[in-house]
């Protein structure tokens, strides 16, 4: 079954942010990051289950890929995914 993948506004936000600070430096790492987050996220209409529990929630269906040093944090629904933010990680989680 493949579940629809949705991004919340404050996760493009949080993409658009971390886009523009690699930018600084380099437009191609930039382009390169936002696809495989892209990436990353899409891949979760078939895998949703794969991500780990976010350990600062009691809650299993609150999880979270690992991409690069940022945390794509994520919502399983009944049928689709909610993107929730995406969070450097060096910092911790605290207004998903």
């Amino acid at each position: 079954m493949a579940w629809d993948v949705v991004w919340s506004e404050p996760a493009w936000n949080d993409l658009s942010a971390a886009a523009d600070y690699i930018a600084r430096d380099s437009d191609y790492y930039a382009a390169t990051f936002v696809h495989e987050v892209k990436n990353a996220a899409a891949s979760l209409a078939h895998l949703a289950g794969r991500g780990q529990v976010v350990p600062e929630f009691a809650d299993s269906t609150i999880r979270e890929l690992l991409v690069r040093p940022y945390r794509l944090v994520y919502k399983m629904l009944p049928e689709k995914v909610v993107v929730l933010a995406l969070i450097h990680g060096a910092r911790r989680v605290r207004r998903v």
